[in-house]
């Protein structure tokens, strides 16, 4: 039994503002996608899991991709503010390693399950989804790129390219880790990654 045959749908409540209803609507079909994926998931899903007619569901979006797009553009965009928080929350590189690693745990530890969205969609060949998955994967490394460049006498296309390297295996090694049963705590998961990522890093000069 899936998630969304466990849970009962949403009673109907009272008139919305657009907003407050355009976030609900998101969430039902964040619940429906991540259980369901793109392919399976069905817009009488959403309207019946967010306690609304389809007519409504179609008011605020014309269509299943549509409402797919958004919800990645809402998450992406907060792994992203996730990572440049990360940067910013120290200036000891050491730490800021730590802190950006950790940024990805706990973007995957996440309840509402939003990565699979980002990371495990069943949608990548439609060129719009790609399109924001590969973005967001620049976007985090790039903000990443931007402090060893500042850090280190790096070129920036080599800072570029460790940055990709960072990101990607904090993003696969955080999705193993959930999928494995989170076996090890998440403090010692991060500082066992990082630790491996600083030791890398700290092998190239760095400004004083």
């Amino acid at each position: 039994m899936t998630a969304i045959e466990q849970t009962e749908a949403r009673p109907r409540g009272t008139r919305l503002p657009r907003r407050a209803r355009r976030n609900q609507l998101l969430g039902a079909a964040q619940e429906v996608f991540v259980a369901q994926g793109y392919h399976a998931a069905a817009m009488d899903d959403i309207a019946e899991r967010a306690g609304v007619s389809k007519p409504v569901l179609y008011q605020h979006f014309p269509g299943k991709l549509d409402l797919y797009l958004a919800l990645l553009d809402q998450h992406c965009e907060a792994l992203v503010q996730s990572v440049r928080a990360a940067l910013a929350s120290t200036s000891d590189n050491k730490h800021r390693v730590a802190a950006t690693m950790d940024a990805y745990f706990a973007y995957v530890e996440d309840e509402g399950g939003a990565f699979r969205l980002v990371f495990e969609s069943d949608l990548t060949n439609e060129p719009e989804v790609r399109n924001r998955v590969d973005k967001v994967s620049l976007d985090c490394a790039e903000a990443v790129s931007e402090v060893i460049s500042e850090d280190t006498d790096l070129p920036p296309d080599q800072a570029m390219l460790l940055a990709v390297g960072l990101c990607g295996m904090a993003q696969i090694t955080a999705r193993y880790w959930l999928s494995a049963g989170q076996k090890v705590p998440r403090d010692t998961a991060t500082k066992l990654i990082s630790s491996l990522s600083w030791r890398g890093i700290a092998g190239f000069p760095m400004h004083g």
